[in-house]
């Protein structure tokens, strides 16, 4: 009955979410944290939620977590740029500066780097920084690195999971990162040898 809740009788943690074909499945949404120098993934997360809104903050809360530090820059595609996630993350002792596309207005002809009204000091600044020409240059870099290790990841089959529940999920993608890692780690040190030699 619709006004009932349903669950998956197979894995009943994932949650219904739309998928690129556009059906609807049970799934998991799985963020990968990706140095743009050399590619090594540098976080992991699994959440069941459909949409990456609210995920950038504790991704970057992970990399200080692990590192000891936050990022000095973080580039995140459009769905992340959530404005409580922006203030969270740019400001305090531990800021890092957001790379993330404005979103166009739906309406009017308004430029979408001019501050809103409402929005806050760090939300206006975010708005400008994206409308430079540096800011565009340096957001380039998410393509060549974020994205192909999303390409890798589904070449080398991350594409479904065979395990059930979260726990096993984030443990299938935890072994992909050190795998993925350890296969970066071979070729940059063959890069290193070549430049060296």
């Amino acid at each position: 009955e619709k006004d009932k809740a349903r669950v998956s009788t197979t894995d009943p943690e994932a949650r219904v979410m739309k998928m690129a074909d556009g059906g609807f499945r049970p799934a998991y949404n799985v963020e990968i944290a990706t140095d743009t120098a050399s590619q090594v993934i540098t976080g992991v997360d699994v959440v069941t939620t459909g949409s990456d809104q609210g995920q950038m903050s504790p991704m970057v809360e992970q990399q200080r977590d692990r590192y000891g530090r936050t990022p000095d820059e973080t580039l995140v595609d459009g769905g992340f740029a959530k404005h409580e996630d922006i203030e969270k993350v740019s400001t305090g002792e531990d800021s890092t500066v957001v790379y993330a596309p404005v979103q166009k207005p739906k309406k009017d002809a308004r430029d979408p780097h001019e501050p809103r009204p409402g929005d806050s000091e760090t939300i206006a600044e975010w708005r400008r920084r994206m409308g430079t020409a540096e800011a565009k240059e340096i957001y380039k870099d998410r393509a060549s690195t974020a994205e192909c290790v999303n390409a890798i990841a589904r070449n080398r089959g991350l594409q479904q999971f065979l395990v059930r529940g979260l726990v096993k999920v984030r443990a299938v993608l935890l072994w992909f990162a050190l795998a993925h890692n350890l296969m970066r780690a071979v070729a940059l040190r063959a890069e290193a040898a070549a430049i060296a030699g």
